[in-house]
């Protein structure tokens, strides 16, 4: 069931949780949407007449009902959806209160202060384990809790530089655009949110068993350097340093970009069988029985020469006629798509992966932003599938709902937005 399909009425997995999310930006904010996307109650808090630094950054702005730019960045409502959002002074030593309310009455708390960061306003682990001994407290950082690095801010592009992932990302050196690259998106801040998305939920089955919480000690190098993957494997184990090489594999041929007569397709062929389907296909099948080419060991070996071999052949069809060539034969074989036209293609569309949310009536009117789209859930759990809730919020939109939760009065409310605490 696609997310968008479940029953509003439709509890997801983790409906009895109740996560308090203090982290910005993007790690933090992605694990704690995978946690609301599967039923968690998560509040997230944000500075008052600011919030969250994603809500400025633009371009691309949100659009109103007639096409125009609004004021608000679309980068915010990629990993905030599904929450209910407050607006706290942590400066305030009311609002210090407050937060600390909060985190009585909750599993989780995420974070990504710097190291010590909360520990001023009373708000660390130490501090909260003694008044909430269940508590599971995600820190997230760049480089960790402990080690000479711990104090230093982290971001994704310095992480994805210092772990290497940048030395084998691009064009090989020499070639036209070599050089190293970042990947396109936020790679280890996404998996960083990931990652304690997972620790979390492993952090709730052991408080399952032993009714103690603890903390979970989250950095972006660790995960930069995890998500090397095969290539911190073949170092680890040869001393060779990888190299970049641009569409291609180290490891497996023909795997990478071909030109076609209209552009380009992807073949991503990983055995034996696989490459004789496509020879045959493609007319040749000598190539399946070249001795150059037999196993993969020998097709990387000699993957110049099998390369400009097939790359003649490739031209002579459109990308069109070799995905329908190859399709019914299992060879691995696409288009290289825009993102546009990946949200157009047929499996995309089936899957429900664009989802839209309408916005309240009166958030609507303010700004003329009447619906939120997004990426859906992939976490499709059959029995307790994800469920869209809420749009991304407005700024402090749940304050006083989250506030009359914690026993305040309208009039103790007013009092502390008159005083900039909320």
């Amino acid at each position: 069931m696609n997310p968008q399909q479940a029953p509003a009425s439709t509890q997801g997995a983790l409906s009895h949780i109740k996560v308090l999310d203090l982290s910005r930006v993007l790690a933090g904010p992605w694990c704690s949407q995978m946690l609301a996307d599967l039923g968690a109650d998560v509040i997230k808090v944000e500075r008052p007449g600011e919030g969250d630094d994603t809500r400025h950054w633009g371009p691309p702005f949100m659009q109103d009902a007639q096409g125009r730019d609004t004021d608000q960045a679309s980068y915010f409502t990629c990993t905030n959806r599904n929450k209910r959002a407050i607006t706290v002074n942590l400066a305030d030593p009311r609002g210090q209160a407050l937060v600390r309310q909060l985190a009585l009455q909750s599993d989780v708390l995420v974070e990504n202060f710097k190291v010590g960061g909360l520990a001023a306003y009373g708000l660390d682990y130490a501090s909260l384990k003694v008044l909430n001994p269940r508590l599971i407290y995600c820190s997230i950082t760049g480089f960790g809790q402990t080690g000479p690095y711990a104090e230093r801010a982290g971001y994704d592009l310095m992480i994805q530089a210092m772990s290497g992932m940048m030395s084998i990302t691009g064009r090989a050196d020499g070639t036209p655009g070599g050089g190293p690259q970042r990947v396109g998106v936020a790679l280890t801040d996404l998996f960083t949110g990931t990652f304690a998305a997972t620790a979390i939920l492993a952090a709730l089955e052991v408080r399952n068993r032993t009714g103690a919480g603890q903390q979970i000690d989250m950095a972006l190098l660790d995960v930069g350097m995890a998500i090397l993957a095969n290539q911190a494997a073949g170092f680890l184990n040869t001393g060779k340093i990888p190299q970049r090489q641009g569409n291609s594999h180290p490891s497996l041929a023909p795997y990478q970009d071909f030109p076609t007569l209209d552009g380009s397709m992807l073949l991503a062929i990983g055995n034996d069988g696989q490459f004789s389907r496509f020879c045959h296909a493609a007319g040749k099948p000598e190539w399946s029985q070249d001795a150059r080419f037999k196993g993969m060991a020998g097709r990387v070996t000699h993957r110049v020469a099998m390369i400009a071999l097939m790359e003649e052949v490739t031209r002579t069809r459109t990308t069109a006629a070799w995905i329908a060539l190859l399709e019914d034969k299992a060879v691995p074989c696409g288009p290289i798509n825009h993102i546009g036209e990946a949200f157009d293609d047929p499996q995309v569309r089936a899957r429900g992966l664009a989802v839209s949310q309408a916005r309240a009536p009166d958030l609507a009117a303010s700004d003329g932003i009447t619906a939120v789209r997004s990426v859906a859930s992939p976490m499709r759990l059959v029995d307790t599938p994800p469920v869209l809730r809420r749009p991304p919020p407005a700024l402090g939109e749940h304050t006083g709902e989250v506030l009359a939760e914690l026993g305040l009065d309208a009039a103790a409310v007013a009092a502390l937005r008159a005083a900039g605490v909320v």
